[in-house]
């Protein structure tokens, strides 16, 4: 392993699209520290400091501390991810929207388009949300100096400003995905996960030298991310091997066929998904009550959907099972894959081809699924367990890990691709061969190695 990724820096095209994926990523926390006009940071990181359990705690994890600092991507991704929700959901029950997603790339495009719009709609949203919220807190507290001139140019440019930055962040994703390396939207979000860290562990760390945190919780801290990480990796690795026979069939003279191959079905489907949109459709409620503070609904909500709450965590692991089943039923059709390997002569021993062979995939798929949705469930509601009986103050594990540890996996089977695409071995060349590994047999040194 450690050999394949030493050639990195001999690959051009591999190398550029490193480069380019951390470029923008540094663009991305360089746009952090820029604060939204007319709002003091000191101010408010130290109403911050005091939600660092709540919901606002939560939001300011997965923007990376950007709505501490009430940075122009204060909002994050979250629109975006709100937005795909919708649109997802729709492709279930529109037709319309079920007609595009059929129609093939030119379908996948308008729906993207779409989403795009849905972004700046919820943008706008959560944008003037945020703007009331921050003259709530001002209000409030008029002796921290919060804001400088609110009202409805503030406001409207608080709307402004967030909405850019979020449509900002979203193309700065589509292009990591288009021209970098791994997904753009995960890799944003695991990039302001990973920019709070050393925050969170000095602050773990000064509760241990003050007394505030044994020994005994340190260690016990420490096994449980050790082995949390490892149990993510396990799961996340894990397949379900469907066995495979293909018929036999001859062609003039020969027999074609006869293999035994194998159709894997990963535990969890659909990655990390499911606790992000969940996390996603809790923070939009907030959002909306926030404009009815005074009103026993919003406040009924507010009160609710604090995050520990014994109602939150319910609803939270609710939303994560039901976009667990969701999303497998989104992305895998067991009749298209009945009908695909009845059309390539492949078929399961003792299983008729056909409905039958759907049925039965269908069957492991939810089998699978309820498996792959209480275990994201259980690492996602780790925290909190964690916050309540070690005292920890920071979200360790549950989402931010597990978005860690998939995206992690995915990166680095995406970089692994590359590298294996550009080291074959040559048509009837030795293995390991300085002929097989650099070019392919029967080309001449002086022919390049791009057609």
């Amino acid at each position: 392993m450690a050999g394949k990724f030493r050639d990195i820096p001999k690959i051009p095209e591999l190398r550029r699209r490193l480069l380019f994926t951390a470029g923008l990523l540094a663009i991305y926390r360089i746009g952090v520290f820029i604060t939204v006009p007319g709002v003091d940071r000191g101010s408010m990181s130290e109403m911050m400091s005091g939600d660092g359990g709540g919901l606002l705690g939560l939001v300011n994890l997965f923007t990376g501390g950007a709505l501490e600092m009430m940075s122009i991507f204060a909002l994050g991704i979250m629109p975006y991810i709100s937005s795909s929700i919708i649109f997802q959901l729709m492709q279930v029950v529109v037709p319309a929207i079920e007609r595009l997603k059929k129609e093939g790339e030119s379908g996948r495009k308008k729906i993207t388009q779409y989403t795009r719009y849905g972004t700046v709609v919820l943008g706008i949203i959560q944008g003037f949300g945020i703007s009331l919220y921050l003259e709530n807190m001002h209000n409030s507290n008029p002796e921290l100096g919060l804001l400088v001139s609110p009202g409805w140019p503030f406001r409207l440019l608080t709307v402004l400003t967030l909405t850019a930055g979020t449509v900002f962040v979203m193309w700065l994703g589509e292009q990591i995905t288009e021209r970098g390396i791994g997904n753009g939207i995960s890799l944003i979000i695991t990039g302001a996960i990973i920019a709070s860290f050393p925050t969170a562990l000095f602050q773990t760390y000064t509760q241990y030298t003050t007394g505030a945190m044994s020994t005994f919780t340190v260690g016990i801290l420490l096994v449980v991310a050790i082995g949390v990480t490892a149990f993510i990796v396990l799961m996340e690795t894990a397949q379900r091997r469907i066995p495979l026979q293909y018929a036999k069939r001859m062609v003039g003279r020969k027999i074609y066929g006869g293999q035994a191959h194998h159709l894997p079905l990963k535990v969890n489907m659909a990655g990390v998904i499911p606790p992000i949109f969940a996390m996603s459709l809790l923070i939009f409620p907030t959002t909306i009550a926030s404009y009815f503070q005074d009103h026993p609904v919003g406040q009924f909500i507010q009160t609710v959907l604090v995050p520990g709450d014994w109602r939150y965590n319910l609803i939270y692991v609710v939303l994560i099972v039901f976009f667990c089943y969701f999303y497998t039923a989104v992305q895998v059709n067991p009749m298209d894959i009945a009908d695909n390997l009845k059309k390539s002569n492949a078929f399961v021993p003792g299983i008729r081809p056909g409905k039958k062979t759907a049925e039965y995939i269908d069957q492991l798929l939810t089998r699978l699924t309820t498996a792959g949705a209480i275990y994201v469930a259980a690492v996602c509601v780790l925290p909190y367990f964690l916050i309540d009986e070690l005292g920890v103050n920071f979200y360790f594990g549950g989402t931010s890990l597990l978005i860690l540890v998939v995206v992690g996996l995915d990166t680095v089977g995406q970089i692994e691709n590359h590298l294996i695409t550009r080291h074959y071995e040559g048509f009837g060349a030795r293995p390991g061969s300085a002929e097989g590994s650099s070019r392919i047999k029967g080309r001449t040194l002086d022919e390049p190695e791009n057609i």
